[in-house]
């Protein structure tokens, strides 16, 4: 009796510890984590998710494969609310999320449904220290500055959907600029926009530096395209010193902090999340290889030669950016409303 009874105990005291004792390396050990793209193939938030899949898993304990997988729709949000929402919580998911997304839930578009500010934020690949988003125009056309597009000119610009900052900031240059733009909406991504400039159903887009020189090299190393405005700037970039930035042209203070709140995704301009929830220890390890991965120089260099413009942050940094869009005064982000939820 005493000997089973030992048994028992000394089975029941194992038992919770064994339980406990498996680490990072033993979950991740074998397995394989998906990397989701809310975008079609062929942009910069494809090619940069395919690049920190070829480097990260080597920096997360037990070296899982990584696999990337576009899942487009919504301009990113079908993909953001999977990932809150109907994903296991284990870590086996994480999703690179349109940077527009935390701002679309701050002003109330009714297809988000969960909190940004609870995602499982990973880091950023770029703060935007050294891009710009450029209204881009093919070089063949003929509207040449702002001032032409003011005066009457018009320029069919490319967006994704509802919330998609291509979509966005065209808009913003209709109204907050005055120039005279019509959005063609729906394209699955950038890419999409992309072959319809070549096929000249379209002027141009709205667009990262780093997604022209990632996705279109030839077309900025053979001045293909040309630039009206830089937005995410506070100053020109000193590349670009004719290009005006949408903050000399807006008209009013009212205008100007509407734009600067508009153009705060920027500063977390390629984020990457996993969903809420995950334990602790591999929230860390996650966190931590990423930044690992975008801070080595095989990452470093692969990404130097399509043209991705790197300055990474950690987990931390895009929480404080999501926090400090939370906190913008309700008139302001009910203005941007209008625009970013406009169909």
């Amino acid at each position: 009796m005493k000997s089973v009874l030992g048994a028992f105990l000394a089975l029941s005291l194992s038992a919770p510890m064994t339980a406990n004792a498996q680490t990072v390396a033993d979950f991740y050990s074998g397995k394989t984590i998906q990397m989701v793209v809310p975008f079609s193939a062929g942009g910069i938030y494809d090619i940069s998710t395919r690049i920190l899949a070829r480097h990260m898993p080597r920096f997360i304990p037990g070296q899982p494969n990584m696999v990337v997988q576009n899942q487009p729709g919504g301009g990113g949000i079908l993909a953001a609310n999977r990932l809150a929402s109907a994903v296991d919580k284990d870590g086996l998911t994480i999703a690179s999320v349109s940077r527009g997304i935390p701002q679309l839930a701050l002003v109330g578009e009714p297809n988000i449904s969960f909190d940004p500010a609870k995602l499982t934020w990973l880091g950023s690949i770029s703060s935007y220290s050294d891009d710009a988003y450029l209204l881009t125009v093919m070089a063949n056309n003929k509207v040449n500055t702002v001032a032409e597009s003011q005066n009457g000119a018009l320029l069919n610009l490319g967006g994704v959907g509802a919330g998609a900052t291509n979509t966005t900031f065209a808009m913003l240059a209709h109204d907050l600029l005055g120039m005279k733009i019509e959005v063609i909406r729906g394209f699955p991504g950038a890419n999409d926009v992309w072959l319809a400039m070549e096929r000249g159903e379209l002027d141009g887009q709205v667009i990262d530096i780093s997604a022209i020189k990632s996705s279109r090299p030839n077309f900025w190393n053979e001045k293909k395209v040309k630039f009206l405005v830089q937005f995410g700037r506070a100053t020109r970039l000193e590349s670009m010193p004719d290009v005006p930035t949408g903050r000399e042209l807006v008209k009013n203070a009212d205008d100007r902090a509407l734009l600067e709140f508009a153009e705060s995704p920027f500063f977390m301009a390629l984020p990457y999340a996993a969903p809420p929830g995950i334990p602790a220890d591999r929230v860390k390890a996650l966190r931590e290889a990423f930044m690992s991965a975008t801070t080595t120089t095989d990452f470093l260099t692969e990404a130097t030669k399509i043209g991705l413009n790197v300055s990474p942050i950690d987990g931390a940094a895009v929480d404080k950016i999501v926090e400090a869009a939370a906190q913008t005064a309700k008139p302001i982000r009910d203005r941007l409303g209008t625009f970013l939820l406009a169909k």
